[in-house]
């Protein structure tokens, strides 16, 4: 008998806490700001993956926002270069401190089969930390959460076009709850004034769901937006599925943390409301 593969986290201990305890309270802390309120459905949403000391209290607004549905698609950029360009992982478990998190096997494999450009390759993810970070958070706020995660290592903008519009197509076939998360961080190490004037120009494209316009203001302004293809993806998916709008839910620098204004990097937290 084979057992499934189990990916083990990369980054516990440098971007959050590997004690399970410690980090579910550091989790909850993220989350409690918002979870009060009445959770939203979403079609997706963009989060943040730095050091949860600098980029948590971001992502915890968007996810404490959300019902988080059983079916989560984590796509994240290639920061490592390792592995296919389009790297999806479509059998085994992830693992985080605070427990397993299985692969949805059915859907990841048809996906596959939709959009062949999506390759098998856990390479790609071994040293990824870009969809790891998201997974406490998911975790703590949908206890039979599954996980596909693709790592895009393309910047080609018919090739993150046509992956958006296939993963849309598959959650409609599918008739299920699902979440696309975009995991990204803003511009980066340039000063405060600099990185949020670059980013300001991301999110407006972003937020009127403007896969094109986003692509054209990373490119002309050269904004290192890192997740921006797991963005243009996740933005051709939603407006597909029949979003109709984007709602930014938190911005912040790593200089609102750290006090250094000189060399930052940008986090902005967006939600693609059902309604």
């Amino acid at each position: 008998m084979t057992t499934s593969p189990i990916r083990h986290p990369a980054v516990a201990g440098r971007f959050y806490s590997r004690d399970a305890e410690v980090l579910r309270r550091e989790v909850r802390t993220y989350l409690n700001d918002v979870h009060t309120h009445r959770q939203i459905r979403a079609f997706g949403c963009i989060a943040p993956h730095a050091g949860y000391m600098y980029s948590g209290h971001v992502a915890g607004a968007v996810f404490g926002k959300l019902e988080i549905p059983e079916l989560c698609v984590v796509m994240c950029p290639n920061h490592t270069g390792v592995g296919r360009p389009l790297a999806i992982v479509s059998e085994g478990a992830w693992e985080t401190p605070l427990g397993i998190v299985p692969i949805d096997v059915a859907f990841a494999t048809s996906l596959k089969k939709r959009y062949p450009l999506l390759e098998e390759d856990s390479s790609a993810h071994r040293n990824e930390h870009g969809a790891e970070v998201e997974l406490p958070f998911l975790q703590s706020l949908q206890p039979n959460l599954k996980l596909v995660p693709i790592a895009i290592g393309t910047s080609r903008f018919e090739v993150l076009e046509e992956l958006g519009s296939a993963l849309a197509d598959e959650i409609a076939e599918a008739n299920r709850p699902a979440l696309i998360v975009a995991s990204s961080d803003m511009n980066h190490y340039e000063s405060d004034a600099v990185t949020r004037a670059k980013d300001s120009s991301a999110i407006e494209p972003i937020l009127r769901l403007d896969a094109q316009g986003l692509y054209e203001a990373v490119t002309a302004e050269q904004i290192s937006m890192c997740g921006f293809g797991p963005a243009i993806a996740m933005l051709t998916g939603t407006k597909k599925l029949g979003a109709k709008r984007a709602e930014l839910v938190k911005y912040a620098t790593s200089g609102d943390i750290s006090g250094d204004r000189d060399l930052v990097v940008g986090y902005a937290g967006i939600i693609v409301p059902v309604t």
